[in-house]
């Protein structure tokens, strides 16, 4: 089904807090409590709303450094591609892994306590991952903008 802009209101809404109740999102969008709740629901089983999370603030958990890690892959064939795929989704500390068009195969986005716990990362997992034939990596300096909510 299409999303009218009722329903792309309550998407933003839950984008940005998550956690809101039922009520103060129909009072926020213009519903009755029940027609809202009906909405949300069909939202969800359509597949539009994928899972509720709770998002982490890095510094306080201890992983206040990210890196971004460009790979290079010895060859495109399919069996160096799935294995590759399947070893880096086993990375707890990768945290996204983007198959990608141009210089590099996938780019990885991975969180470490600091310079030094990225090395150990790198030593001990990056460097054992199947097919890699090139290896860059880069540390965030800053983060200036960050969101996880879709333009709707």
């Amino acid at each position: 089904m299409k999303i009218d802009e009722t329903d792309r209101r309550l998407l933003r809404a839950l984008q940005r807090r998550g956690r809101i109740s039922n009520a103060d999102l129909s009072e926020m969008v213009g519903l009755s409590p029940s027609a809202c709740h009906r909405r949300v629901q069909r939202l969800e089983k359509e597949g539009y709303i994928r899972d509720y999370v709770a998002l982490l603030d890095e510094r306080r958990i201890g992983l206040p450094t990210l890196v971004f890690v460009e790979i290079t892959l010895i060859a495109q064939a399919e069996d160096v591609l799935e294995a590759f795929e399947r070893a880096v989704a086993r990375l707890a500390d990768v945290m996204e892994c983007h198959l990608m068009a141009g210089t590099a195969d996938y780019v990885l986005k991975v969180v470490a306590e600091d310079a030094e716990d990225f090395a150990r990362i790198h030593r001990q997992h990056l460097s054992r991952l199947p097919g890699v034939a090139n290896m860059k990596s880069s540390f965030s300096l800053r983060t200036i903008s960050q969101t996880t909510a879709l333009p709707l």
